[in-house]
């Protein structure tokens, strides 16, 4: 089965705490904190490989996560990092966001491998706070959390040409005579429900060419398959259109060219921008009869947008020489370098994470006192200014989110006792 999406959860993981310890040995009963580091989360890391051609491998599981790291020891002793976790896929993929669909990566050109999620960072441990004026402290920095992301895997094939046309138009005949693709062939519509790939091979170069099934009028809009696969031609730089010319099925080929351009332009305006040439097909099924010459009225219609026409037939391989050199030569006048869409989010700054410690304890020696310090509460206390009625709301909902007063609450603390936050004293009242 082919799979060109798949929508997955990815996790980085979570950092170690830091752990809260302090120096035993004998000859030395006062010994200073000796909390030891957490360990780093693993990171999500997205890897192309070109031995992958779908995504069928996240269809069937929904979720993946890094491993997180250790937490740390006492004496030093660092916690063990995390294993990070590689997902492999093709070329060709792009990351994105699932709830906005903004471009996260795309493994294409020489992203051949991203970091998507980091994994958090492992927290301090008390060692690291000791201060002349606090000797012993009694925290310790939480590892940084795990970074958690619904992501949509979309596979937009790498290919110079895209071969579009209505179903049955012979695209998988011409595919498997000019490369060393083996699409399946059979004479009835939506034969091809994948992209084929195929390499055309020629004197002086060659080129990647894809027969993009499944284009019909309203394609844009999800009829049919069309919009199943319009994705894979945003990458190419030249659009073969295929008709039939000979009208075998009563197709008129003019109007069909104008109805896949249109189909293209409703996706996406630039696609129908793209240098184009009209293979016209199944001349071997043309008679010489009274009446319009098909090949002259496909030029006369196309000639104005600078759009070659090229008798061909997929079958006898009649004109399919010119074609190819034409469409080499084309190639060859346009930029080189794969269309790579540029990155729209960046979790690092969406899924910001900062994580510093603090401890909520009931005092020993005074009654009715509890005391709140640490890192993060200094920081707060730095840049909010209490004496102003925005400020002191901004503190009420930090003492909120960040579980501080549900804390206090599962210490026993009551209407009127007190609270200290160094240079802070307050009533507590519900």
């Amino acid at each position: 089965m082919f799979a060109d999406r798949a929508r997955i959860i990815i996790r980085s993981g979570k950092g170690g705490d830091g752990h809260v310890s302090f120096r035993r040995e004998l000859f030395v009963p006062d010994g200073g904190p000796d909390g030891g580091d957490g360990g780093k989360g693993g990171d999500v890391i997205f890897e192309v490989d070109k031995g992958l051609n779908t995504l069928i491998e996240y269809r069937h599981r929904r979720k993946f996560s890094a491993q997180d790291g250790e937490p740390g020891g006492k004496r030093r002793c660092h916690g063990a990092n995390g294993e990070d976790i590689v997902l492999r896929v093709p070329e060709g993929t792009v990351i994105k966001e699932a709830e906005s669909g903004q471009v996260i990566a795309d493994m294409s050109g020489e992203n051949s491998r991203q970091v998507i999620l980091r994994g958090g960072r492992g927290g301090n441990g008390n060692m690291h706070y000791a201060t002349s004026t606090m000797q012993a402290p009694k925290y310790a920095q939480p590892g940084q959390e795990a970074r958690e992301l619904e992501v949509f895997l979309e596979l937009k094939v790498i290919a110079d040409v895209g071969l579009v046309g209505f179903p049955n138009v012979g695209k998988s005949t011409l595919l498997s005579r000019v490369t060393n693709a083996t699409p399946k062939i059979a004479n009835y519509h939506f034969t091809t429900l994948s992209p084929n790939l195929g390499v055309v091979d020629l004197e002086g170069g060659g080129f990647v060419i894809a027969d993009i099934p499944g284009l019909i009028e309203g394609a844009s809009e999800g009829v049919g398959l069309g919009l199943e696969f319009l994705r894979h031609i945003e990458r190419t730089k030249v659009i073969i259109h295929m008709v039939d010319a000979a009208s075998v099925e009563g197709r008129d080929p003019v109007e069909d060219i104008r109805k896949i351009n249109q189909e293209l332009a409703s996706y996406d305006p630039e696609l129908a921008k793209r240098p184009q040439v009209i293979a016209a097909n199944k001349m071997d099924a043309l008679y010489a009869e009274d009446g319009e010459d098909p090949i002259q009225r496909l030029r006369d219609a196309f000639s104005s947008d600078g759009i070659e026409v090229f008798p061909i037939s997929a079958v006898s391989g009649q004109g399919l020489k010119e074609l190819l050199y034409y469409v080499q030569k084309m190639l060859n006048s346009l930029p080189k370098e794969t269309t790579v869409f540029e990155q729209e989010y960046d979790p690092e700054v969406h899924l910001k994470v900062e994580n510093l410690p603090f401890t909520v304890e009931k005092s020993e020696e005074e009654a009715n006192t509890f005391i709140v310090e640490g890192p993060r509460i200094e920081k707060m206390l730095g840049y909010t200014n209490l004496e102003s009625e925005k400020g002191f709301q901004f503190f009420q909902n930090f003492l909120k989110e960040n579980g501080i007063l549900e804390q206090l609450e599962a210490l026993g603390v009551k209407d009127g006792d007190t609270i200290r936050m160094y240079g802070l004293q307050f009533d507590y009242y519900k």
